[in-house]
């Protein structure tokens, strides 16, 4: 008995090339930005610059590395949101809390010095 049809299969194997980004500062983590003064707390990261060249020409001030962890920031006593380069920012030694409007949004607690991330139902 001969088979009706003949089946080939095509195997591609594709490599990826993984970089592995590490970041100093985590979501919850309060921070200080160096260059503009400023208290905030992170609730979110990107592990490279995301935004576009005219923005990062006119507000990234000395041009930090785009290829570094860049994070969104409620910026404390405002209702401000900051997009800061790692490099401008460390790590807060003051330790109170931050006050900002949509803070009740993104955490629920704060425990030694870090917001806790606020659990969301699907």
């Amino acid at each position: 008995m001969r088979p009706s049809s003949l089946a080939i299969e095509y195997v591609t194997e594709v490599k990826f090339m993984v970089n592995t980004i590490k970041a100093h500062f985590g979501i919850g983590q309060i921070v200080w930005h160096n260059l503009f003064g400023y208290r905030g707390v992170i609730i979110d990261a990107d592990a490279c610059y995301r935004g576009t060249e005219q923005w990062y020409e006119q507000n990234a001030p000395g041009h930090p590395d785009k290829n570094k962890p860049w994070y969104y920031i409620l910026v404390h006593g405002s209702v401000h949101h900051a997009y800061a380069a790692e490099l401008h920012l460390s790590e807060d030694q003051d330790g109170d809390p931050i006050k900002h409007p949509e803070l009740d949004y993104f955490f629920d607690k704060f425990v030694r010095g870090r917001y806790l991330l606020r659990r969301r139902a699907n």
